[in-house]
């Protein structure tokens, strides 16, 4: 994880490491530990923390300078990579559908939420 990103992203929001902490429900060491880069956070609390800053699990892995993929990223992974998708196995297609449908399902809770 790139924990510059992280401790930028947590600066941002005003909050300080304990508090960034509370809101994932972790011990405040584990969340430090994760700003020093003595620990890494599992597959599980990565997704935590990017919902937390609302950025994708690519930009806090620093995949990506882009925070949130946008429409025409979208439009680029599905149309620009069918072929690779359609290589996929059954089931990883799958789960990547309902990973999808999920993520925008927690997208549409959060605006209406947020309204």
């Amino acid at each position: 994880m790139d924990v510059n990103r992280l401790i930028s992203l947590r600066e941002g929001k005003g909050w300080s490491k304990t508090e960034a902490a509370r809101r994932l429900n972790i011990a405040n060491s584990t969340y430090s530990g994760y700003e020093y880069g003595h620990r890494k956070p599992d597959n599980e609390m990565l997704v935590k923390i990017s919902e937390l800053y609302d950025v994708t699990t690519d930009y806090l892995l620093g995949k990506t300078d882009s925070e949130n993929f946008s429409s025409d990223d979208f439009d680029s992974f599905m149309f620009d990579d069918k072929e690779a998708f359609d290589s996929l196995p059954d089931d990883v297609k799958k789960e990547l559908i309902r990973e999808i449908n999920e993520k925008i399902e927690f997208l549409k809770y959060k605006q209406n939420k947020d309204k």
